[in-house]
């Protein structure tokens, strides 16, 4: 019947307008929101590029004490002698082999070693004494030059020991200038969504996030994702 025909035309018409149109909707919901994360994306970037040119402007903390730290034999190594032919070095502050949150920045670096040190001198510090240290390195199979801060005053001098806090990690940036001059030119310090290790920006992408995962200095076989 024409009446019928007409109809069920009609509907037939209609539902998929309908659905195309709350298609429609909610792709320009998803690209709305899209946009957003991309602008603050792009905003997170801008700011730590000023956070960048502001940290360059702090003034240059002179460290005239040329600190003794040991290597694994025991030998005393000046802080003069870490810059190597370099006039730039990054310290890493490390609380030692008791902390899994500083072997899991550490076990970061070891995987970006050649491309820090084709820019910089890079070294690794600890309170651990040198045999402890080495023991733990080579455990781990770092990669990395380390040096014992045990028995004197450079990390708490630093201030990455604290009276009640104890160790902390972090890292310093020091500078040295023709005349043989050390400063100290950038500080922070590391913890969980920092830019020092890269695993909990993954886990951002996650939809629940770390989800409250702890680093541990090893893991089950076949453990994936019981999180």
């Amino acid at each position: 019947m024409p009446g019928t025909h007409v109809g069920l035309h009609r509907k037939l018409c209609y539902h998929p307008h309908s659905v195309s149109y709350g298609l429609s909707m909610k792709k320009h919901a998803i690209s709305e929101l899209e946009h957003e994360i991309s602008r603050t994306r792009q905003e997170i970037i801008r700011n730590k590029e000023e956070l960048s040119r502001l940290v360059r402007r702090l003034p240059k903390e002179e460290i005239e004490k040329d600190y003794s730290l040991k290597d694994w034999n025991g030998h005393d190594v000046k802080l003069s002698k870490l810059f190597g032919k370099s006039n730039d070095l990054i310290l890493v502050h490390n609380m030692g082999r008791q902390c899994p949150y500083c072997t899991l920045w550490a076990d970061g670096f070891n995987g970006l070693v050649k491309h820090l040190e084709d820019r910089t001198s890079f070294v690794v510090v600890s309170p651990d004494t040198p045999k402890i240290q080495k023991e733990f390195a080579k455990s781990r199979g770092w990669k990395f030059k380390m040096l014992s801060g045990h028995g004197n005053s450079f990390i708490k001098d630093m201030g990455f020991e604290k009276p009640k806090r104890g160790f902390m990690p972090g890292v310093s940036v020091f500078r040295k200038e023709k005349d043989g001059r050390i400063f100290r030119v950038a500080v922070d310090q590391f913890g969980p969504g920092d830019d020092y290790c890269i695993i909990w920006h993954f886990f951002d992408l996650l939809p629940l996030g770390p989800n409250g995962w702890e680093p541990k200095f090893s893991y089950p076989k076949n453990n994936k994702g019981r999180y």
